[in-house]
């Protein structure tokens, strides 16, 4: 059963048949990325689930006892170590205020006596896809919006392990490195408004960029640099899971 903080959560307030947020045609739970966060859990039942904001793609584990929460830097309203396990997928960048990520993930520490699993983007490895080629500035942008490993891992304590997760070919979770192999989907403006990197660079300088790809596409030099990943099975990017035992 999923609860929000303040009780259950139903249909009305979820928009979903079966309790949970309705999924966007472009981001919707990957498989691949769920299991990774069941097996982490390990045998948690009573799981602290953090949503990643109003129209976060919703991976509470549904296999659990799950209460969900937004992100925030105030006092959980839960006594010590009231969780088996915490888990949150592509919750930090929404957290209220960056200068309070510390304090809302102690705050996340003390309510859970098991694993903290955390679905993250490690900021070093964002510029590293294709698409900087094209889009500089929107992966630069991109890389500011996600914490670091390090700052994570001191926030959280504990005993911490940092396990780098590939995006399937078939990814379903549309972030932009979900595409590395189908860089079409790009050109399609719906795909970019969900991812919000895409949002933290001005108009003039996503067409601009939007355009170089498109040329790109169109004359065949995506193709010459890049064609090898049209047939690559998985893409070692920027995903990582972060899991953080007390």
């Amino acid at each position: 059963m999923t609860r929000t903080a303040d009780g259950p959560a139903g249909d009305a307030e979820h928009g979903g048949a079966d309790g949970g947020p309705s999924p966007s045609r472009h981001r919707r739970p990957e498989p691949v990325f769920e299991r990774a966060i069941r097996v982490a859990l390990g045998q948690a039942r009573t799981v602290l689930h953090v949503t990643a904001g109003p129209g976060g793609v919703p991976y509470e584990p549904r296999d659990r006892d799950v209460t969900v929460v937004d992100p925030t830097a105030e006092a959980l309203p839960f006594a010590d170590d009231s969780f088996d396990a915490t888990s949150s997928a592509f919750s930090l960048p929404e957290w209220p205020e960056w200068s309070d990520l510390e304090r809302g993930l102690a705050e996340v520490r003390r309510v859970t006596r098991g694993p903290v699993v955390l679905l993250t983007r490690d900021p070093a490895r964002i510029p590293d896809h294709w698409l900087a080629t094209y889009a500089p500035e929107v992966l630069a942008c991109d890389a500011r919006r996600w914490p670091t490993l390090d700052r994570i891992a001191d926030a959280l304590g504990g005993e911490v392990s940092t396990t780098r997760l590939p995006i399937p070919f078939t990814c379903v979770d549309g972030f932009s490195e979900a595409y590395y192999a189908r860089p079409e989907r790009l050109l399609d403006a719906a795909a970019r408004r969900a991812d919000p990197a895409w949002a933290a660079v001005d108009e003039m300088t996503a067409a601009r960029s939007v355009a170089a790809l498109r040329t790109a596409l169109e004359d065949g030099s995506w193709d010459a640099r890049y064609g090898r990943l049209r047939v690559q099975p998985s893409y070692e990017g920027s995903l990582v899971l972060v899991v953080a035992q007390p």
